[in-house]
């Protein structure tokens, strides 16, 4: 019985302290822009009855601005995680205690009191990613794993999915669009921690 108990409260601080933000302090930790590069020779493939079309390579190394899971809905089925990234400057602790940030209904949202730097450029530096697993690694990663402060590095492709009854989602191909239909769908083959 005391094991059992142990090993429920054990559990219990974990998850409590895997959900807390992490910190780094000031500085930029998370420099670069985002990798694309257009593919054309990539064929889309079946997946969960879906069908994938590879648009553009995708790299990025970030921080994660916030998390937000998805249960419900088709979409969710596909991509269960919205991850909100910033780089650059959105990777500033200093430039982030002045931006609050949320995400709901697969939109990312930010507002600030006070512009610790100009629109243009948080808009341009972060982006609200739609995050579907390529494999049982990504997912446990991107699950059980990342939480809000992670710097994170995602590789893999920028899609469009369709599916047989006409339904349709396709990811962005630009970081300095804003609104409807400016979010990233990314196929993720690897992604890990930094």
């Amino acid at each position: 019985m005391r094991a059992v108990l142990f090993t429920v409260i054990a559990l219990s601080l974990f998850y409590q302290c895997s959900a807390e933000e992490l910190h780094y302090g000031p500085g930029v930790m998370a420099p670069s822009e985002p990798q694309q590069v257009l593919v054309s020779n990539i064929a889309p493939f079946e997946w969960e009855g879906y069908q994938i079309k590879p648009l553009a390579r995708f790299d990025i190394e970030a921080r994660v601005l916030s998390k937000a899971r998805y249960r419900m809905g088709r979409e969710a089925q596909l991509s269960p995680i919205d991850l909100a990234l910033g780089w650059g400057p959105m990777s500033d602790e200093s430039v982030l205690k002045d931006i609050k940030i949320s995400q709901s209904g697969r939109f990312y949202h930010w507002r600030a009191a006070r512009l610790p730097i100009p629109a243009r450029v948080i808009s341009s530096h972060s982006a609200n990613m739609h995050l579907i697993p390529a494999n049982d690694e990504v997912d446990r990663v991107m699950k059980n794993e990342t939480r809000k402060g992670s710097i994170v590095q995602i590789s893999g492709y920028l899609v469009s999915i369709s599916a047989e009854d006409g339904w349709r989602w396709r990811s962005s191909l630009s970081r300095k669009d804003a609104g409807k239909g400016a979010c990233e769908l990314v196929w993720v083959k690897q992604m890990k921690l930094l």
